[in-house]
């Protein structure tokens, strides 16, 4: 029997079309039940405080609750994990910040692949990092304090909030960039950092600018510079370092929403698509200025491709820097 290839393309076309619309049915009525969000940090921080925002308008909009969770733990690891062995349904999200990136070149095991085991749904904000230093200080710009870095003979002790985290790999930068050698001092959590800052026990420190402008507003911390490619709104008179000579010097926090791999593409794309709205809601963008971030709200695959390239500079300045988790 000849076989009519004609008549066989057809049949297979008409299958996949079926298949096509059979899932795209399947999904149709998602979601029918509250969705889970998971904060793999601790209640009260800026993610879990944007999770929560985002959470209220995303369940207004999908028309079930989205309900945050808080899972701190070994650096957001035991949060992640939640995340990345549920069912691939749509009804658990990940909501984390740039350390999600970072963590795997932090640690031998974390126990899942960041950029496989999860599904970027959309990215929310980008929070500059900002140089900052007490009033007491004799300084107050980066040149004058590079000029009094190198007159210290022990070097230049910068605070942060822990071993590998943002403003101590920020730190390492700095020391390179400057021509100056920088002693990082790790404290547990930006709290404790900022506080001997502001006492002058040590000289200087790097945050993402959303956990500071409390501090710079009562004139507790001074902000020499901030790590972004234009002036924060928040900070028209500070200086990005670029303008002050070092165009390498950006280096910023961020966060978004992951799902877990193999989450079908209609719900990621649902969810992502409101997200985009949430993010850029008026009451919203004002919130997250206010925090001192920048709304992003972009595709998954515009997530995917900045986490992606984030993960690989954060890899290379921790393998640079020689950054160890002791």
């Amino acid at each position: 029997m000849q076989w009519n290839w004609k008549k066989g393309l057809h049949t297979v076309v008409a299958a996949t079309c079926m298949v096509v619309a059979s899932s795209s049915a399947a999904w149709a009525d998602y979601p029918d039940h509250p969705i889970r969000m998971v904060v793999p940090s601790g209640a009260g921080g800026v993610t879990d405080l944007l999770a929560r925002v985002l959470g209220q308008k995303l369940g207004t909009l999908l028309g079930q609750p989205v309900v945050v969770e808080n899972k701190p733990g070994a650096s957001g690891m035991i949060g992640v994990r939640q995340v990345v062995d549920s069912p691939a349904d749509g009804y658990m999200l990940l909501a984390n910040s740039s350390i999600h990136v970072i963590v795997p070149s932090l640690y031998k095991n974390p126990g899942y692949d960041a950029l496989e085991d999860v599904v970027p749904v959309s990215q929310i904000t980008m929070v500059p990092l900002v140089l900052l230093a007490a009033p007491s200080m004799p300084f107050k710009t980066v040149d004058e304090l590079i000029e009094w870095a190198k007159k210290q003979p022990q070097g230049l002790d910068y605070a942060s909030a822990g071993n590998g985290s943002t403003p101590h790999l920020a730190g390492e930068m700095l020391g390179e960039v400057a021509d100056v050698k920088v002693v990082h001092v790790p404290y547990k959590g930006s709290g404790a950092a900022m506080v001997d800052v502001m006492g002058g026990q040590v000289p200087i420190m790097f945050d993402a600018l959303t956990a500071v402008m409390g501090p710079i507003q009562g004139g507790k911390l001074v902000p020499l510079a901030v790590a972004s490619k234009e002036r924060s709104p928040l900070l028209p008179d500070v200086p990005t370092f670029a303008e002050l000579g070092y165009p390498q010097f950006e280096m910023s926090t961020w966060h978004g929403i992951w799902a877990p791999k193999n989450t079908p593409k209609e719900v990621v794309d649902k969810l992502s698509n409101e997200l985009q709205k949430i993010t850029h809601l008026p009451a919203v963008e004002e919130r997250i200025l206010s925090l001192g971030g920048e709304p992003v709200g972009n595709t998954p695959e515009e997530f995917d491709a900045f986490a992606r390239s984030e993960y690989t500079k954060w890899n290379e300045l921790i393998e640079r820097f020689d950054v160890k988790i002791e």
